[in-house]
Order: C-alpha cells, then sequence, then structure tokens
C-alpha cells in the first residue's frame, strides 16, 4: 500500500490550490481526479473573474486553471487522473478505482475538495434528449467545441444560468428565453445586464410545464406560478427549442465524508448536506480537512482560497508548520475570502430583501425582475455621468466584490472606494483619455466609454464585445438598448483588440447623439 502525507480528492480550483499550498511546505502530495484532466471547472470557465488582484479577478478561467497546474507541477505535487476515489475509511486509507483495477493508498491527512453536483428538476418529458444541465452545456462548448443546440430555453438565473446563457450566445446558439420561478434574479445584476442586451426576454415567476417531442426535444411550454410556485391556468407560453439548459443549483459531494464518520449537517445555506467544519476546513475527524463546494456552494475564487486553508492547515497538523506562521497565514487568507463574502451576495444575505445598496441608492427593482436598470433608474447610480468628451459610464448597480476598474485607468479617472464592494464613481478631477482599458478589465461587462458630442448631430459608444466574427470598420447595423430592443441605426466606427484587452475586443459605434446614454449593444443588419 502506497503511502503519502497528504492525499487531496478532486483536481478543481479547491483541490489544486490545497495541494499547491501543502507540498510547498514540503509534504509528499498526492492528488486523485476521476476526470481526464485536471483543473475541475475552471478549464470551462471562459469569462473573467470578479473581486481583486489577490482573487485573480479580470482572469478567465481557463487561464486560472493552466496557472494552477503549472505551481503545482513546479511543487512536486503528484496528479492522478481517471481515478474515482470510491471509499474513504477510518485510519485516513482511500480505496481508488482506475480503470478496471482498485488501489488503496493511505495518507497522515486528508482533504477533500470532490465539488458540487447539479441538480435537477422534473417536469413532463424531463428526460428527452435535449435536457442537459448548465454544466455540460459547458463542458460541450468550452471544451469539445460543440454546439449544444440550436436555439435553447434556460431555466435559472443565478450566476451560472446568467454565465451560460451568455456563453451560449457566443457559441452561435440562440437563446429562446432564460426563466425562473423565482420572482427575482438569483445572480449578479451585470451577468443578467449582458444578456438582456441581446435581445434574450427574462420571464421570472415561470417555470416550465412540459418538454415537447418524442425522441428528443422540440419545444417546451412554461406557464406563471403564483407564490406557493402553483401554475396558474392561462399563462402558458410556448417556445420551439431544440434544447432546454438546467441551471437550478448545486449540492455539495459529500459522500466521501459521511462514509469516513464526519459529522455531517443538511443546510441549505450551503447546498445541502455538508460536514462541519470550522472556518479553515478542519472537520470533526482529526487530519481530515474539507475545500470548495464540498462544504457549501459558493464561487471558485472562494474556493481557491478556502484550498490554501486546507493546505496550511493539514501542513501545521502534520508539523510542517509552526502555529506562528499558521495563523499569519491563515490571518492574510481570512482577510482576502472575507472580502469576497462581502456586499448584497454575500453568504449571510441569502434570503435577505435587499432594498438599498451600501450606499443608500435603491436597488433597480427593473433589474431585479426583467435583467436590465431601466432608464428611468440608470442615473442614479454613481458611475452613470454625463460629461464633454469622452468619459467612462459604469453600470455596475449592485454591491459586489469587484474592483479592477480602479486599478485598470492609469489616470485614477475611476474611483471604488475603501470597500471591495463599494459602487464605482467617475473621478471629476482627471480625464478621460479614452484608452478602454477599463472597459476590457471589467469582469461584468459594464463599463462604456461614451463621447455624447463626437461629432455633430451624433455620440460615439464603445463597449466591450466578445463574439465572432468581429464587424469591420464603417459596417451599418443598429444599436440596441438596455433591454435589447433597437434603439437607432449605428454605425462600426473602429475594432480595438490587444493582448492587454484580453479576448475582449473594444467596438465603437457612431450613434444620433440622441441615443448615447441608450445604445448599449450592436447588432449586424439581417441581410
Amino acid at each position: 500500500m502506497k503511502r503519502y502525507d497528504l492525499i487531496v480528492v478532486g483536481a478543481g480550483p479547491s483541490g489544486l490550490s490545497a495541494a499547491i499550498a501543502a507540498a510547498g511546505k514540503g509534504l509528499k502530495t498526492v492528488v486523485f481526479d476521476e476526470n481526464e484532466r485536471p483543473g475541475g471547472q475552471l478549464f470551462k470557465q471562459i469569462h473573467k473573474f470578479f473581486g481583486s488582484k489577490e482573487h485573480k479577478a479580470k482572469i478567465r478561467g481557463f487561464v486560472i486553471g493552466q496557472e494552477l497546474l503549472e505551481e503545482a507541477d513546479q511543487a512536486g505535487v503528484e496528479v492522478v487522473l481517471n481515478a474515482t476515489v470510491i471509499g474513504l475509511y477510518q485510519d485516513k486509507e482511500i480505496v481508488v478505482r482506475t480503470g478496471e483495477t482498485v488501489h488503496h493508498y493511505k495518507a497522515n491527512a486528508i482533504i477533500i475538495a470532490t465539488g458540487a453536483s447539479e441538480n435537477m428538476v422534473t417536469f413532463d418529458g424531463w428526460t428527452l434528449p435535449g435536457v442537459i444541465g448548465a454544466g455540460a452545456a459547458q463542458t460541450m462548448m468550452n471544451l469539445h467545441g460543440v454546439r449544444p443546440g440550436k436555439r435553447v430555453l434556460m431555466l435559472g438565473s443565478g450566476n451560472v444560468g446568467l454565465v451560460v446563457s451568455f456563453q451560449l450566445l457566443q457559441c452561435g446558439c440562440e437563446v429562446a428565453a432564460l426563466v425562473d420561478a423565482a420572482p427575482k434574479i438569483g445572480g449578479y445584476g451585470v451577468h443578467a445586464a449582458k444578456v438582456a442586451r441581446t435581445g434574450v426576454p427574462f420571464y421570472l415567476s415561470h417555470t416550465i410545464v412540459k418538454a415537447e417531442g418524442t425522441d428528443h426535444v422540440t419545444g417546451v411550454t412554461i406557464a406563471e406560478v403564483d407564490a406557493h410556485f402553483q401554475f396558474i391556468p392561462g399563462t402558458e407560453k410556448h417556445f420551439d427549442v431544440d434544447t432546454i439548459c438546467v441551471a437550478v443549483g448545486l449540492s455539495p459531494m459529500s459522500q466521501l465524508l459521511k462514509m469516513a464518520g464526519c459529522q455531517m449537517e443538511d443546510n441549505p445555506k450551503k447546498g445541502g448536506q455538508v460536514p462541519v467544519c470550522d472556518e479553515h476546513g478542519a472537520t470533526s475527524v482529526p487530519g481530515i480537512f474539507v475545500a470548495g463546494d464540498v462544504s457549501g456552494i459558493e464561487e471558485a475564487s472562494s474556493a481557491m482560497i478556502e484550498g490554501r486553508m486546507a493546505g496550511i492547515r493539514a501542513s501545521e497538523y502534520l508539523g510542517y508548520m509552526q502555529q506562528e506562521e499558521e495563523k499569519s497565514s491563515l490571518d492574510q487568507l481570512d482577510h482576502a475570502l472575507d472580502g469576497l463574502r462581502q456586499g448584497m451576495f454575500a453568504p449571510a444575505n441569502r434570503g435577505r430583501n435587499i432594498t438599498e445598496t451600501e450606499e443608500g441608492i435603491p436597488i433597480s427593482e427593473n433589474l431585479l425582475t426583467h435583467g436590465f436598470v431601466a432608464e428611468d433608474e440608470i442615473e442614479r447610480f454613481p458611475g452613470v455621468t454625463r460629461s464633454i468628451g469622452v468619459h467612462p459610464v459604469m453600470e455596475c448597480t449592485q454591491n459586489i466584490p469587484c474592483n479592477p476598474c480602479q486599478d485598470a485607468c492609469a489616470r485614477h479617472c475611476i474611483r471604488i472606494g475603501e470597500k471591495i464592494t463599494s459602487l464605482p464613481a467617475v473621478n471629476p478631477e482627471n480625464t478621460c483619455i479614452g484608452c478602454g482599458l477599463c472597459v476590457a478589465s471589467c469582469s461584468g461587462q459594464a463599463i462604456f466609454l461614451v463621447n455624447e458630442q463626437s461629432e455633430e448631430g451624433y455620440a460615439t459608444v464603445t463597449l466591450p464585445y466578445e463574439f465572432l466574427p468581429l464587424p469591420e470598420k464603417g459596417e451599418k447595423g443598429v444599436a440596441l438598448g438596455r433591454d435589447g430592443q433597437e434603439v437607432c441605426s449605428a454605425q462600426v466606427v473602429e475594432v480595438r483588440t490587444s493582448p492587454t484587452f484580453d479576448k475582449t475586443n473594444l467596438l465603437t459605434m457612431k450613434v444620433p447623439a440622441a441615443f448615447a446614454m441608450k445604445a448599449r449593444f450592436y447588432r449586424k443588419k439581417a441581410q
């Protein structure tokens, strides 16, 4: 039986981070993962992360995955793939199936970082081919280059549903609608807004009645639900679709911990059955630690920090760190994790009805129910200002943990404030030069450069653009508003690309001056 100082189960963001932290202290570390490639969900995530520099903000998920793999290799971490851990027993012994063979391993400490699995809802026809989870859609698109369908309905308005809806659009799919039984959108408003301005309609307080088809999905019927989530007769709506994508939450994959005798609890706020553990991942069984979604559903940024915490705890437990060094390291990580757990989406605020921002500004109800900030609401937020000449317009309207725009502007035209969740504001003392770095750096694609009088009777709007093929200079099309409806004609003035922009192209369009503060997306005219 082969022995290690530390065995990590799961090669996702938390597991790799834990292994790197422990191996860096000298522990002989191995990571087992059931998949054919490491990195977990990171390699499916083509969007830019939120947070600040210490959280890897404005870096795309798959790039973070590559960085973690390189760090693990340099630290001497052994990563074993296509290896399913089927048992975790007393004395920290695990059973691993690789192919048709079974192997036993022992370690002095174990870190479980198995993540979470997608939830599913049942409805008439839910087993038809064409009903898939959002994670499956991401795997098809972002790992295998396969389009999940031509016309898709998304069920679920949390961050996963919103992000995957946008990625479906990028993949060339048509998203017929985004549906959620809840009365309000569950994910970040900036994610909802970038989907809404492409023209995707939102149906809140609606859910699926049935999927239609015999041997595959050919359509779907939804209906409005009441406060008790019962269908309201006469509210049915039909969509011709070939794919139904389900994004209704995740459940921690905590079975191994239960098998090992760890104390467990059913905690709806954490996603289901999770181990009872302290703030740094130590379970009730000495020497068994947890990190990431297996201990409570959060973002990948949080999972990476939790992984490092668990790796440090395991190092101290095995005598590879002094308590003073452990405390210093954990204090720094506590600070970083606390930054991600602030704002209206903080774990402590789940289930609360928040009506104002931290600055005392009323929350946009239209954003929560339709996916976009209404025209009569938008200018009450500090990032949305009018000015002479080119200037940033930051349509960031919720307190979320993110501030890369502040660091992106070398001229300090943008200020955030002391808290990572503070709404961005324009600094009127400094002059914008239109470099566009703030537009490219915004993980929520919520910043625009506007010149309200670029020439007589016309304005220019520079927006983030991540669709192919890129429009060409001089091309004529239409500008869409925040609600995805056509507002005016538009002409492409310029499309800028740069390695600094990290695959976010900056499209500048010319529109009639009256629509400078309304035009927020460009669409080529149909041939």
